[in-house]
């Protein structure tokens, strides 16, 4: 079966020939600096925004000074928000009062919290998830309804709770290895459309014998 096409900002085709405006490409649907994106990852709104961009990552400023990346082939559900380095004040006073802001002569360099938030390939993130600043997803991870991240998420786990916590990992530490291996989202659309009945069927064997050499 073809993959579906990363350059359509809405992938989905309703039974009525329609396009499903909830459904978009992100990579398609997001114009912001501060944003990388990779092919085929896309989000989801019951009330699709007339931004992406502000609706995931509200506090990501064009200007900011860190960054949110996605890899490719994420899956991001209605109500997730990222939220990013510069919601954060600083903690090193007596007072978190963030008084620089409201000085133009301070206000842009004044930003005490610059750190990227990373999300790897192939990551699931279910409903009203919420990312905090700095957190990094591995590799096919998946974040639970819900869950509020922090710091690292290993490749390949199932994280839910506040703060967030690997419950247990999708494979075992040997697959997640072969799987780190081949990471078949970088490998030619062709073959990918190829290897889908082995991603389904979860035949870690059958993807290994069509990896590019």
């Amino acid at each position: 079966m073809p993959l579906p096409d990363p350059r359509r900002r809405n992938p989905i085709t309703l039974p009525d020939g329609t396009a499903h405006a909830g459904t978009v490409m992100l990579a398609e649907a997001i114009d912001h600096p501060n944003f990388t994106i990779g092919a085929y990852s896309y989000a989801s709104a019951f009330e699709p925004p007339s931004d992406w961009a502000s609706r995931l990552a509200p506090y990501l400023f064009a200007g900011s000074r860190e960054r949110v990346v996605i890899g490719k082939f994420c899956q991001i559900a209605d109500s997730v928000r990222f939220i990013t380095a510069s919601a954060n004040h600083a903690q090193d006073g007596l007072s978190c009062y963030p008084f620089p802001v409201f000085d133009q002569t301070q206000m842009a360099g004044f930003q005490p919290d610059t750190r990227d938030t990373i999300v790897g390939n192939d990551v699931w993130i279910g409903y009203g998830a919420m990312i905090l600043p700095g957190a990094k997803i591995g590799d096919g991870a998946i974040i639970g309804a819900g869950a509020v991240v922090r710091g690292s998420i290993p490749p390949y786990a199932i994280a839910t709770g506040n703060p967030a916590a690997a419950v247990r990992h999708r494979f075992s530490k040997p697959q997640i290895a072969r799987l780190l291996a081949l990471k078949w989202w970088d490998w030619p659309a062709d073959l990918i459309s190829r290897a889908e009945p082995a991603l389904l069927a979860g035949d870690l064997d059958m993807l290994e014998a069509l990896a590019p050499d």
